[in-house]
């Protein structure tokens, strides 16, 4: 390689990396830039005389049931109602994690290396939830362990309480390439399998992490700035959670001045745990 080519590389790497390309979908590269062969295979005597049956020449239609190949995940409707049967049979959050693991559903599930599905305590009284890994989740398959996780663990710990003593999880289980925005879609494919994660470890309140996960979970079209420090009630099907939503990590990252405010809803939050002790919350 000349010093051109190198020097050429490394800019295209760098440029790559600005994007947020940080991960390789294959061992080899693809140069989509060149002439596909568009030569078509050899054809029947009866088609080329144009005599073929319609049937024949027609490709055949894909139904509703016929199952995914092998990497491609099923169209939207079909998954979204793929993952409320899923979700909905899991009795445990084993059980769920299992189903995750090889649910393909989700197109996230074949860019991502691995399944981010919670860590802390499955009987905490406090439940966050987030919208979606990042790089650093992706790699140690553990929600909020970057320095957004660093900050959430500061903010635990300033309320009383340790990381293992709560709940962390995200709407979405795997990392979106490049940490792009999840797609509408995705979000909804995901959904069946966060409510229900939310309704097996049953805590007394849910947090909700910036705006995606605030609007997701708590069904309001309202931004984070008008949702913060409310309370909200979460209906599981089975009883009515405390909710508040307050600022991702990652936002109060870009953002320090925003944590005084994310302060107060925490405090919000440690003052409706020491109002409903443990026995209550056995007894509801």
């Amino acid at each position: 390689m000349t010093s051109d080519q190198a020097t050429t590389v490394r800019e295209l790497l760098t440029f790559y990396l600005e994007a947020g390309v940080d991960c390789a979908l294959g061992d080899e590269p693809i140069d989509r830039l060149s002439t596909p062969d568009l030569t078509p295979p050899d054809r029947p005597a009866a088609a080329e005389a144009g005599t073929a049956p319609v049937a024949a020449r027609q490709p055949p239609r894909q139904t509703a049931t016929a199952a995914p190949r092998a990497g491609i995940a099923p169209p939207p409707d079909i998954a979204i109602e793929s993952a409320r049967e899923a979700a909905r049979t899991a009795p445990s959050l084993d059980a769920l994690r299992a189903l995750l693991e090889s649910f393909e559903g989700c197109a996230l599930k074949f860019t991502a290396s691995r399944l981010v599905f919670a860590d802390g305590n499955p009987q905490a009284r406090l439940m966050f939830v987030g919208e979606a890994p990042g790089r650093d989740e992706d790699i140690e398959g553990l929600p909020f362990v970057g320095r957004s996780g660093q900050l959430l663990n500061r903010m635990i710990g300033a309320i009383g309480l340790k990381r293992s003593d709560v709940y962390i999880a995200n709407v979405i289980p795997w990392r979106p390439p490049g940490n792009r925005t999840p797609t509408p879609q995705e979000t909804q494919i995901c959904l069946p399998f966060i409510r229900r994660q939310i309704e097996l470890v049953n805590p007394d309140v849910l947090v909700t992490l910036g705006n995606p996960s605030t609007q997701t979970l708590l069904q309001t079209r309202e931004g984070i700035m008008r949702t913060r420090g409310k309370w909200f009630d979460y209906d599981t099907g089975m009883r009515t959670i405390r909710a508040m939503a307050t600022f991702h990590p990652a936002y109060l990252l870009r953002s320090p001045s925003y944590k005084r405010m994310a302060w107060l809803d925490l405090r919000a939050v440690a003052r409706a745990l020491e109002d409903k002790t443990p026995e209550q919350s056995a007894s509801t």
